[in-house]
């Protein structure tokens, strides 16, 4: 008999984790997470390509996307090692003599720059919810 007892609970947990607020919520992580990446992506490869046609209004939307990223995907708990990742990316972006390797040196560099311009407004943004939550409350 106990065995069946056990049996019959474990189907009914797995059927209480699929309901659909669970899926939603991962949905929208869904969205904020691939927004993440296309802002990265797309930040990297202008610069690396030194594509300047855009160059004001893309730099503001690349901001504007991290920003929002930053407040509505990353948790503010993890702003220590995030910060430190941060400028680790920019001691790389800054330190690295990328620029004299033939064909490609600069493109690396571009991409290591782009790279480190999209993490800033999300550092930014993290720094001052962080703080905020720390001595303010909660949000």
């Amino acid at each position: 008999m106990a065995t069946k007892k056990a049996q019959s609970k474990a189907p009914a947990k797995a059927a209480a984790v699929s309901t659909p607020a669970a899926t939603s919520s991962s949905n929208n992580t869904d969205l904020w997470k691939w927004l993440y990446v296309g802002g990265v992506l797309i930040s990297c490869l202008t610069s690396a390509l030194k594509f300047t046609v855009a160059d004001p209004y893309l730099a503001w939307v690349l901001a504007l996307i991290g920003v929002l990223v930053a407040i509505f995907y990353f948790d503010t708990k993890d702003f220590m090692n995030f910060g430190l990742r941060y400028l680790i990316v920019l001691a790389v972006a800054g330190a690295a003599p990328l620029g004299g390797v033939p064909a490609v040196g600069g493109f690396i560099s571009g991409f290591i720059n782009g790279f480190a311009t999209f993490l800033g407004p999300i550092v930014l943004t993290m720094a001052v919810l962080y703080f905020w939550k720390k001595y303010f409350g909660s949000l």
